[in-house]
């Protein structure tokens, strides 16, 4: 598929002012920098860190590239429009982000309480940026430059293109295109997207003519005449198929033994490049659980850039309209980007105050994006893809140069290198065709795909350079390790073994039961098992005494309260004792947040009469699940003494080791259950359990 080379474009006359040591964020640096305006001024909730892992400071990294004059407007006063006028008017758009997190994940816990800290603040202060950022920030500028497009992106943005299921509000909201009444969304990485609109801006475009770059969304009234719509129904039925008649059996109306002859007509070839495909409606999914499921799945159908077609959503009057996905990114264009002129450091506007996230990151090095595992509970494909995007070995070997020969602090120790997973740099499917044309939502489940190719040997080659450049004495690997793609490769789990665990690795089984780990997407705990013994034997031969550190996640859809029974035993048999567990929380987009908001699997086809998941949604149900993962803590077992009692599983409680929780409390610890008070609330007509439990049947 042919595209233009990112770097291609003639670069915006600007480009005379040259390379800012850091992009402005205040009049006076403009004014330093010769700048009588900003030709781009992004807005974001985090704090400005010229960093190549921060997404503000990439994308105005980029545009400056292009020639463009670049502003940040960092956490700014929300309250009014006042802080969002302190660098002018831009003269192309705002470009609005809520940061390198949801703004809801980033100030909410998954039992909804507000956390205390922000990683992404200086000093980790919390409360720095509103709740659904995006729309007020958007709303802001509008205040501030009426005239001005508005362009919004980032993860925020992204999981939010289309109507979606609020956790927080826990309600079908709308795309964000309308709340935030954004000229163009662009969602995914969006560097295209994001070059492209901005040199057809520069050059006189109007932004309400843009409509044909993939990896946008933007609204209009009707579908254009030249394209032919595909209604979601005809890919997958939400209900009982049709009857087809066979065209050659005999009829009432023929004589006996006569056949009635029948003209098949062949359907008009249909060119799929003009080809979009009807979602069911906002109001539809907002009030049907059947339809949000369904369209969850074909969203989902719809994500291969080879072979995905636009989709349209009618909002009301209104249409909201999401082009094919952006083509990935070449090896030759990620490495132009990360070579892109990063100060690597926070802005000197915060002097010395702390940043949590930049402290985290400031040693660590990506070296890939995209994740072809497809877990369902994860946001990483819906936003950076399935198709595995790599930089060049030369290109990270220089990073990890810079950050030796540049980074205040730099003890000689790369903290990662890595991305959304550890090991799955430079795999790809064998073939080309194949791949353009796959519709399958993971490669790596129920099994890893014969075409996928898992070599790890480009990862071990990197790992040994990396490790020989002058002044690096270690290179830890912190990103998530897929234990089922490493247990192909014994050569590369003991390289990993040896030289890059620091007495811990931690992997995320999420589960031991089948039921939920279907629902999740993830193998087996027989390939955890697999990977343990492989580990144990790299890490004896080593020399080394290193452990393994799972982690679990409780409450996620298809899990039933014997599940989290099941995998407290599995704990304490294997003597884990974990202290940080993790509750599913269901985010925008996310195939499991389909199953937590319908009771339906979006993994199959959705049908009226189709039987549904467990779905422990409830307050008591998820904590009751958090605290099997902690059977250990005395504040947890009234809670699991009350549940195991129910379950008839008194067996399990008393003092012995065969037990999970003593008969006996500690004084002063442990909240007392509450009985539960009233009957159960009726079903509805439509015969769905009631909302509170979320059982369905």
């Amino acid at each position: 598929m042919s595209v233009r080379e990112l770097f291609s474009y003639r670069k915006y006359w600007a480009q005379r002012f040259g390379t800012a040591p850091f992009l402005p964020m205040s009049r006076e640096e403009m004014d330093r920098l010769g700048w009588d305006s900003c030709d781009v001024i992004l807005v974001t909730g985090d704090a400005y860190i010229d960093h190549p892992s921060f997404g503000m400071a990439m994308v105005g990294r980029l545009l400056e590239a292009q020639g463009f004059r670049v502003g940040i407007i960092a956490q700014p006063d929300w309250t009014s429009a006042e802080d969002f006028k302190r660098l002018g008017r831009p003269n192309l758009f705002f470009g609005v982000t809520a940061g390198n997190m949801d703004s809801m994940v980033n100030r909410y816990t998954a039992e909804r309480r507000i956390r205390s800290d922000d990683a992404y603040t200086p000093g980790g202060e919390g409360g720095k940026r509103p709740d659904r950022s995006v729309v007020v920030y958007s709303q802001r500028c509008r205040e501030a430059y009426n005239d001005v497009p508005l362009i919004i992106g980032g993860i925020e943005a992204s999981l939010r293109r289309i109507a979606h299921y609020d956790y927080w509000s826990e309600k079908v909201r709308r795309s964000v295109v309308m709340d935030a009444k954004a000229d163009l969304l662009l969602y995914g990485n969006a560097e295209r997207a994001l070059v492209e609109v901005a040199h057809r801006l520069a050059k006189g475009t109007p932004v309400s003519e843009i409509t044909d770059v993939r990896g946008t969304a933007f609204l209009r009234k009707t579908v254009p005449q030249d394209w032919y719509e595909v209604d979601a129904g005809e890919i997958d039925t939400p209900g009982a198929l049709p009857v087809h008649v066979n065209p050659y059996a005999e009829t009432p109306a023929c004589a006996p033994g006569a056949t009635q002859v029948v003209r098949l007509q062949k359907k008009p070839r249909i060119d799929r490049a003009h080809a979009v495909v009807r979602l069911p409606s906002y109001e539809q999914v907002r009030d049907d659980p059947v339809l949000y499921a369904h369209a969850s799945r074909i969203f989902h159908l719809e994500t291969n850039p080879g072979n995905a077609r636009a989709l349209v959503q009618r909002h009301g009057e209104r249409e909201v309209w999401l082009n094919p996905p952006p083509i990935p990114l070449s090896t030759k264009e990620m490495d132009a980007i990360f070579d892109l002129p990063f100060a690597r450091a926070p802005h000197p506007s915060y002097g010395n105050a702390r940043l949590p996230a930049w402290e985290m990151i400031r040693f660590s090095i990506n070296i890939m994006r995209g994740c072809f595992g497809g877990c369902t509970f994860c946001s990483i494909t819906e936003h950076e893809g399935r198709i595995i995007q790599n930089r060049s070995e030369d290109s990270i070997v220089r990073e990890v140069e810079a950050i030796r020969d540049q980074v205040a602090g730099f003890t000689g120790v790369i903290s990662d290198l890595g991305g959304p997973t550890a090991n799955m740099y430079r795999m790809h499917c064998k073939d080309e065709q194949i791949e353009a044309a796959c519709r399958r939502l993971s490669c790596v489940f129920p099994d890893i795909c014969v075409n996928m190719k898992t070599d790890h040997a480009p990862l071990i080659h990197l790992y040994r350079r990396v490790r020989q450049l002058p002044g690096i004495k270690r290179v830890h690997i912190a990103s998530g390790l897929r234990y089922d793609l490493a247990v192909r490769s014994p050569e590369y789990v003991k390289e990993l073994v040896t030289h890059h665990v620091g007495g811990y690795l931690k992997i995320a089984p999420e589960h031991t039961e089948a039921g939920p780990l279907n629902m999740m997407m993830k193998p087996g705990i027989g390939t955890y098992d697999r990977f343990k013994t492989m580990f144990e034997q790299a890490s004896k031969e080593a020399g080394k005494e290193q452990y393994l550190i799972p982690y679990f996640i409780a409450a996620h859809p298809g899990t039933s309260d014997t599940d989290m029974l099941e995998l407290a035993l599995w704990l304490k048999r294997n003597g884990f004792r974990l202290d940080q567990v993790q509750t599913f929380l269901p985010t925008p987009l996310a195939i499991a947040t389909a199953m937590y908001h319908t009771g339906h699997n979006p993994l199959k086809r959705v049908r009226r009469d189709s039987t549904g998941i467990e779905v422990p949604s409830g307050l008591r149900q998820r904590r009751l699940h958090k605290a099997f993962l902690r059977y250990h803590d005395p504040e947890n077992w009234p809670l699991l003494r009350d549940a195991l009692k129910r379950m008839g599983r008194t067996d399990l409680i008393g003092n012995g080791k065969r037990h999970l929780v003593p008969a006996w409390q500690p004084e002063g610890t442990g909240r007392p259950v509450t009985p539960q008070k009233g009957k159960p609330a009726p079903a509805r007509r439509d015969g769905a359990a009631p909302a509170k439990s979320r059982r369905r049947r």
